[in-house]
C-alpha cells in the first residue's frame, strides 16, 4: 500500500480548478473545507435496487460566518472537487481538532476515477455545541495507490456530484 503525499494531492486538485491554500497541504493528505450545512428534514430508505434520499435544509452562518450546530447529526459538504485518479482511493478523515471538541465526520470510500464535490455526515456529540467557520478545515482526504488499475472507474449516481 503507497499513500500519495499531500502536495502531490493539491497539485491534482489545483489542476482542476482548486484553489488550494499551503496550510491545507499535510505530510500525507490534503484537509478539505466547509461549504454548507444542511439539517434532515425527511426520512431515506435503501432497498435493494433502489435509493430514495431525504430532503435537507441548507442552513446559514451567523454574521461572523460561524455556524452553530447543537448536538445532532448534519449533511455537510466541502469547498474542493475531488477527483480520484484511477489508480488510487480517497478516504477521507475527521481532523483531530473536530474530534477534541466532541464531534466527527463519517464518509465513505471515494472510489477511482470519483469526481465530485463531496459530502459527509457531521456529528456533533457536544451537548454544548459547537461553531465551525464557512471555509474551516474540518477532513482531511488520503489518496491511496491500488496494487492495479481497476476493470472500470466510477460511474455510479454521485459522480459529478455539487460540480
Amino acid at each position: 500500500m503507497a499513500v500519495v503525499p499531500g502536495y502531490k494531492i493539491a497539485e491534482l486538485l489545483t489542476k482542476i480548478g482548486n484553489k488550494i491554500s499551503s496550510s491545507q497541504i499535510q505530510p500525507a493528505g490534503l484537509d478539505l473545507t466547509l461549504s454548507a450545512v444542511f439539517t434532515f428534514e425527511g426520512e431515506g430508505a435503501i432497498g435493494l435496487e433502489e435509493v430514495t434520499l431525504p430532503s435537507y435544509q441548507e442552513l446559514e452562518p451567523s454574521e461572523d460566518g460561524f455556524y452553530r450546530l447543537s448536538e445532532g447529526a448534519y449533511k455537510i459538504r466541502f469547498n474542493e472537487i475531488v477527483e480520484v485518479p484511477n489508480d488510487c482511493i480517497g478516504i477521507a478523515f475527521p481532523r483531530s481538532s473536530l474530534l477534541r471538541m466532541g464531534a466527527t465526520i463519517n464518509l465513505a470510500v471515494w472510489d477511482p476515477g470519483y469526481k465530485g464535490r463531496g459530502e459527509a455526515l457531521l456529528l456533533v456529540f457536544n451537548e454544548k455545541s459547537i461553531q465551525l467557520r464557512k471555509g474551516a478545515r474540518v477532513a482531511q482526504i488520503v489518496f491511496i495507490k491500488l496494487l492495479e488499475k481497476p476493470s472500470q472507474a466510477y460511474r455510479g449516481r454521485y459522480q459529478y456530484e455539487n460540480i
